[in-house]
């Protein structure tokens, strides 16, 4: 199902093929959020004529809203969408813990400097979700609804979304947790990891007929060597009734500074024959960063989440098009970008629908975005595969870090 191509000399990146019955996907590769089965904002033909090779869905969204049955009845999450190419959804996990916590898309309250304590969460929120060894309790952050998510339920959902590639069910920990309950949580997370094969092999086989869906585990361990490497062993090893992990996640709270070295000590750990997927990352110095150490493909709501705040990604940084100095540039974007938008719109237009509040602005910012960083993981590829990616990695981080004004 995972293909090798080429090697980055001395170290562990590489290019490959990830195989689906959806369509291949050339690695590495960047994995747009469609969260709720849209990017939102974009058409999903539009995220295929940007580039996109893949999508990524929540299952805890869905499951809430329209309903994992609902997916299933249509087709599954691609015949949904409308998208017909791979997909891959999460298993809900961080939603679930994140979510329940009070911290809404992010453990916003991590670096913040107060103290913290384990089951801490956001000021002036109850919380909603509660672990257990055998899962998780949790209410709906759309009407207060209990629910229950184990690693069978979330085996189901995700069987019933249909994505070519799905998550075991993790438990999510911050890096202010203590190192106690990291090694209690990482424990149940192996458990899980148990359950979540033998759930997948038996929805497998229980529905006959559907194409093979590839289940990732997902490593986590926050910032210890000893207990990231130990869950690599345990995962990459794992194997109940005959069925094994099909590629991994890296999940988990990481400090940007350590990623890489988290990374290398995950992938040094994994079996070299399947993919490995970085959960949540997407800015350009992590996204080198990520392939140097060995990950194959990438997924952040992040490119679209800032379009929708006016932020713009160029080659020489980012930038906000709603500040007074592009009222009347009339130039695109980025010179020489071949999106849609930039071929189309100049920054004083899109700089008056943002004034002006106009819905539009959202669907051509996102697609600029995202463009952006689906080409600049191709390109990626492609050096890599020419042999010139480390000139083009000096070439490209010097000018989007070189603080230029624009």
């Amino acid at each position: 199902m995972f293909d090798i191509k080429t090697r980055l000399e001395d170290h562990l990146g590489r290019t490959g093929t990830i195989h689906t019955p959806h369509g291949d996907i050339q690695t590495p590769a960047f994995i747009p959020v469609a969260t709720k089965a849209t990017v939102k904002a974009v058409l999903p033909e539009t995220m295929r004529e940007i580039g996109a090779q893949a999508l990524l869905s929540n299952a805890y969204h869905l499951y809430l809203q329209p309903g994992s049955d609902i997916v299933d009845e249509a087709g599954g999450v691609a015949a949904f969408e409308n998208w017909h190419g791979p997909t891959f959804t999460d298993s809900g996990g961080f939603q679930v813990l994140s979510l329940g916590s009070g911290f809404k898309k992010v453990l916003s309250e991590e670096f913040n400097g107060k103290a913290h304590v384990d089951g801490q969460v956001a000021g002036k929120k109850e919380r909603l979700a509660n672990v257990d060894d055998d899962g998780v309790w949790f209410r709906s952050h759309l009407n207060g609804s209990k629910h229950r998510f184990t690693p069978e339920v979330s085996m189901r959902i995700q069987h019933e979304l249909g994505a070519d590639i799905i998550f075991a069910f993790d438990e999510l920990t911050t890096l202010l947790n203590s190192r106690g309950y990291q090694e209690e949580a990482l424990e149940r997370t192996r458990l899980w990891a148990q359950r979540c094969l033998r759930a997948h092999k038996q929805l497998t086989e229980e529905r006959e007929g559907k194409p093979y869906q590839q289940l990732f585990g997902v490593i986590q361990g926050a910032q210890y060597e000893d207990l990231r490497r130990k869950a690599a062993r345990d995962l990459g090893n794992m194997e109940i009734d005959g069925q094994r992990f099909d590629g991994f996640g890296v999940g988990g709270a990481l400090e940007k500074e350590n990623l890489g070295t988290i990374v290398g000590w995950v992938n040094e750990e994994l079996p070299e024959d399947r993919a490995r997927h970085l959960l949540g990352i997407s800015e350009p110095d992590d996204l080198f960063v990520g392939v140097e150490n060995g990950i194959d493909t990438f997924d952040c709501v992040n490119p679209s989440r800032v379009a929708r705040n006016a932020a713009i990604y160029s080659p020489d940084g980012r930038f906000n098009v709603n500040r007074a100095r592009h009222r009347r540039d009339f130039t695109p974007l980025v010179d020489g970008c071949e999106c849609y938008t930039c071929t189309h719109y100049t920054k004083a237009y899109l700089h008056h629908l943002f004034k002006a509040k106009e819905m539009v602005v959202n669907t051509l910012t996102t697609i600029h975005n995202e463009y952006f960083t689906i080409k600049l993981v191709d390109d990626i590829r492609h050096h890599m595969e020419s042999g010139t990616y480390w000139e083009f990695k000096e070439e490209t981080l010097g000018r989007f870090y070189g603080k230029r004004d624009i």
